[in-house]
């Protein structure tokens, strides 16, 4: 089989196509545990490096401002050199800041090396990116939210496992309670080394062989990929409302359990838990967003796709402003729930459309739309750092400007270029 496959099995592990779905949905996992594995800790690293909360919010920004640049590289370097070769590499060059994290003794150097782990934020470009290769147009949308979703399912899991992960460290008796994060890190870089050589082992570029072994695509290195997507207007649009959930996403797991610690006194174990909570949402919700997209798009084309899209994001807003009013707990945590679920709804409804884009240049386009992503969270993140604001304002105005973009996109119809009409016409076709 060297063709992309119209049905995901996710019990299987038969042939190159679900063999590689399941490596990169791992390896995204991983990388996610690396990318914010230091967050759930920054209560203990605030109090360690006498941090205040400018520069706590300067942390949360940097973790995010190198992945913008990162993705779009990566995503030019999916559309020459392959996507396998290229998350080798960035997994090899992004454990290395990870594991290294515990050496800073100031703010200035523990800044420079969250900024640096940054760039392990680019390996969901090539997650999708290789997702939509192994997969036809009829299930690709299903597909790519089910890695993604699965992969981010790692911020969860971070925030609920290396506040465990520091607390055993201390309970061996050797390490005190402030230095646990230092060797906590050291995990997560680990893992990202073993996903390289995994990565590298046992995945190949496109179902048919690695670009080395295949003939590509001549047009597409004459015009060049990412200025082909860098002119659609579509492109764009979907840039922005990334911006709007996954921007929204990697804020939280940034946030949320300084956030919890702070407003609700919980615990830092207890503020992880809680933090989790919203990452495990990740377990089914991205899923549903690219299953609901599929389905729409079957019937109503990428307008309908485009219409859906807007409704989850004006749904996360409304929740997101509910959260930033709650005036309990559990009041917080239903409202967190709700806004989660159309956020990370929104996440896989927006990579169902990346690939219709322009199959030409799905890296390129992917990688485009991720950065957009990440500039939100780093527009967002001045919020958090301003002395005259609270986190808790600061999700209110996140809400409401969600629930503007959402309906800014629902005002901007995506319309289909005659070559992706004509991939949607035939995979209806073989659906039929």
């Amino acid at each position: 089989m060297n063709q992309p496959l119209h049905r995901l099995n996710i019990f299987s592990i038969r042939g190159i196509q679900m063999q590689t779905f399941h490596i990169t949905w791992l390896t995204f996992f991983v990388c996610f545990f690396g990318w914010f594995g230091i967050a759930p800790l920054m209560p203990v690293v605030r109090e360690t490096l006498h941090l205040t909360k400018e520069q706590v919010g300067n942390i949360t920004i940097a973790s995010v401002s190198a992945t913008i640049i990162a993705r779009l590289i990566v995503g030019r370097l999916c559309d020459t050199l392959g996507p396998r070769l290229s998350y080798t590499i960035l997994l090899l060059i992004g454990s290395v800041p990870v594991i290294c994290i515990g050496l800073a003794d100031s703010y200035e150097s523990f800044l420079l090396f969250r900024f640096a782990i940054g760039i392990i934020g680019a390996s969901f470009v090539i997650t999708q990116f290789h997702t939509s290769i192994m997969f036809a147009p009829n299930i690709v949308g299903t597909a790519n939210a089910v890695a993604g979703g699965w992969g981010n399912l790692g911020g969860g899991v971070t925030n609920l496992v290396m506040p465990l992960i520091a607390a055993a460290f201390v309970g061996l008796g050797y390490i005190d309670k402030g230095n646990s994060w230092r060797y906590a890190m050291i995990i997560p870089g680990i893992f990202l080394l073993i996903m390289s050589f995994v990565y590298y082992r046992y995945t190949r570029d496109t179902p048919a062989g690695n670009y080395k072994d295949i003939q590509r695509d001549k047009q597409v290195k004459k015009k060049g990929s990412f200025m082909i997507a860098l002119k659609d207007y579509r492109t764009w649009v979907l840039a922005l409302a990334y911006a709007a959930c996954f921007g929204i996403e990697i804020t939280v797991d940034n946030v949320a359990a300084i956030f919890f610690v702070d407003h609700y006194n919980a615990s830092l174990i207890a503020a992880g838990a809680l933090a989790g909570i919203f990452g495990f949402m990740n377990i089914f919700a991205r899923a549903l967003g690219g299953i609901f997209s599929d389905k729409v798009g079957k019937r109503y084309g990428l307008k309908g796709k485009g219409l859906l899209l807007a409704a989850f994001l004006v749904l996360e807003g409304i929740g997101i402003i509910l959260f930033a009013q709650a005036g309990s707990l559990p009041m917080a945590i239903a409202c967190m729930l709700f806004f989660a679920l159309f956020l990370k709804m929104a996440n896989g409804g927006t990579y169902s459309i990346v690939p219709f884009i322009n199959k030409e240049a799905i890296g390129s386009v992917a990688g485009i739309v991720g950065a957009g992503g990440n500039i939100g969270a780093m527009l967002v993140g001045f919020l958090f750092k301003s002395s005259s604001i609270s986190y808790a304002q600061a999700f209110l105005y996140i809400g409401m400007g969600v629930a503007a973009i959402g309906f800014i996109v629902l005002f901007v119809h995506l319309k289909p270029a005659k070559k992706e009409a004509f991939v949607m016409a035939e995979s209806a076709l073989q659906r039929a």
